[in-house]
């Protein structure tokens, strides 16, 4: 059987009854560390040039980010003459750090230190592979022989760094493949780096736990992460940091919770890109405290600018139900979400915490525009019928008048099997609601008073004229129209508007108007601001007449 779940077994590195960190809280950002130019450059089918290496690195710096790790220097040409680019160039701002990676092996340790000569400050990434497969299946070693090898490279980071005293260094191991490692192994080899290095609080180094293979849920990671936590040498004096792969779909949550379990610092990249299935998406994780109300700490309000280096530099595509920045993660389909947001957004004060229904953030922050939030297809209703036509052409109708628009717009919708744009949506609503003429059509009007009362006589296209009076135009006209036809006609609601700007400007008029004991709605427009709302009220007249819930008095 080629799917056959019995050649697996599951990973259950500890046993750890005391965990502490399920009962703690995120309250601040981790120390950001970004691989985007290391990590996620080597994972890229063609990796980037010195010119997109140079805009990706900018980027980061301006979005914030403090440590930085830039590259293999003594793995390719282009990565040592990158590193000698920003090093010359002067183009590494004082209060960042960049990072290299090297292996444990000292011929690359010295190429490496040459790619930093003159640097300002740096961090020197060692590593080598600590987990049960590769010790067994790769380097076919004991576990005294690679924790040797970690040792013998801690010392010659270490050796290599007094050579070029004018430099502030800092030293970063990693257990490579630490999820494929007894965590008390694990935790014996960085222990004996940290012996070599005797790192203090005023010059921290940097133990880095790697899920370079994500093999376990997230909970077992930060049992895992919290057993090193806890018992590693000169605590005080170590950042911990994790490194989390997307194996399983879960590498934010492992850092989240790695960050609970103790972790002070977090590598990832943008967007998560990376090996297999990604590195950690850094956006993400900072987004997600973000909507939490606990400042970043880095930038992410870029959005057009991070999306158009990422896809320059990478030539990948985001996703457009990637989390807080894909195209889609903002738009609302279904008609009862549009309608809550609609809701939700008309009571939403500028001054009180954000509480919109479906929106854990205002897309504002993130720069989209509220009409992205809103499309309309044959799946929407009434609500965000609305929503697009007030956010995107300042029309504004009654909340009565909604689902008998949604009722016409939705088979649009469905025929056309799309997004209907706002443009489509106003044709609709023209075609079939605005200035309707089918059987009776306004050719005048003329008001007089009478007391506190309006006298309104209507002229209507068959050289009919009726009159009414009322509390003003509008019932009047309604008073007229009732006599008429022999049905009581009451404007239930109106709302009206201008189209355009300055005297030539046209007015719309919106009514829902009720017959007897049913509702028809119906719009108007003209330059004259009384004669659009008559104009509405005749749509109604026009469209109740279609539908039968009038008589038209001249076929009787």
């Amino acid at each position: 059987m080629a799917f056959n779940h019995q050649k697996y077994k599951a990973w259950h590195p500890i046993d750890k009854a005391d965990r502490q960190w399920p009962t703690k809280r995120i309250e601040k950002a981790p120390i950001w560390a970004s691989v985007d130019l290391r990590d996620g450059n080597q994972a890229l089918v063609k990796p980037m040039n010195l010119e997109q290496k140079m805009e990706m690195f900018e980027l980061l710096v301006d979005m914030g980010f403090k440590e930085i790790e830039i590259g293999f220097p003594s793995a390719a040409q282009i990565e040592f003459d990158f590193t000698r680019k920003l090093i010359e160039e002067n183009r590494i701002p004082e209060d960042v750090t960049i990072q290299v990676l090297v292996q444990a092996r000292e011929h690359l340790i010295e190429r490496t230190y040459e790619a930093l000569e003159g640097v300002h400050q740096a961090i020197v990434h060692v590593y080598n592979s600590t987990s049960i497969v590769q010790r067994e299946r790769v380097f076919e070693k004991s576990q005294e022989e690679i924790k040797d090898i970690a040792v013998n490279g801690a010392k010659l980071v270490q050796e290599y760094a007094k050579k070029y005293p004018q430099t502030k260094w800092r030293f970063e191991y990693s257990p490579e493949s630490f999820t494929g490692t007894e965590p008390e192994y694990a935790l014996d080899v960085c222990n004996a780096v940290l012996d070599v290095w005797q790192p203090t609080a005023e010059a921290p180094a940097i133990i880095n736990l790697p899920a370079t293979i994500e093999m376990t849920m997230p909970n077992v990671f930060a049992d895992m992460v919290e057993f090193v936590h806890e018992r590693l040498h000169f605590r005080d004096g170590v950042h911990l940091s994790v490194h989390t792969h997307n194996d399983r779909g879960c590498a934010v949550a492992a850092g989240e919770l790695a960050v609970l379990a103790g972790a002070d610092r977090v590598e990832g990249t943008l967007f998560g890109n990376g090996e297999r299935t990604g590195n950690m998406d850094i956006l993400t994780m900072a987004m997600n405290l973000y909507m939490q109300g606990i400042d970043p700490e880095i930038d992410c309000s870029q959005r057009k600018r991070m999306e158009r280096v990422y896809k320059y530099c990478t030539d990948l595509p985001i996703h457009p139900r990637h989390p807080w920045f894909g195209e889609l993660v903002y738009t609302a389909f279904s008609g009862s979400h549009q309608d809550a947001i609609r809701k939700s957004m008309s009571k939403q004060g500028e001054d009180e915490h954000w509480q919109v229904a479906y929106l854990p953030i205002d897309p504002a922050d993130v720069e989209r525009e509220y009409e992205a939030v809103i499309r309309v297809n044959s799946q929407s209703g009434k609500g965000g019928i609305a929503w697009t036509l007030e956010e995107q052409a300042e029309v504004y109708l009654p909340t009565a008048y909604h689902p008998h628009l949604a009722k016409v717009v939705q088979p649009v919708a469905e025929a056309q099997g799309g997004v209907l744009s706002v443009q489509e949506i106003l044709q609709v609503l023209e075609d079939h609601f605005v200035n309707q003429t089918q059987h009776l059509c306004l050719t005048g009007y003329s008001v007089s008073a009478d007391g506190d009362r309006d006298v309104l006589m209507l002229k209507l296209n068959d050289g009919k004229h009726i009159e009414g009076i009322g509390s003003g135009p509008i019932a009047a006209a309604s008073n007229a129209l009732s006599q008429w036809l022999g049905t009581t006609i009451s404007v239930e609601d109106y709302r009206e508007h201008a189209l355009t700007q300055g005297s030539e400007s046209e007015a719309m008029a919106h009514m829902v108007v009720k017959f007897g004991d049913r509702i028809v709605v119906g719009s108007g427009k003209h330059r004259d601001i009384l004669r659009s709302a008559l104009n509405a009220l005749m749509s109604a007249v026009n469209r109740a007449i279609a539908e039968g819930v009038v008589d038209d008095v001249r076929q009787a």
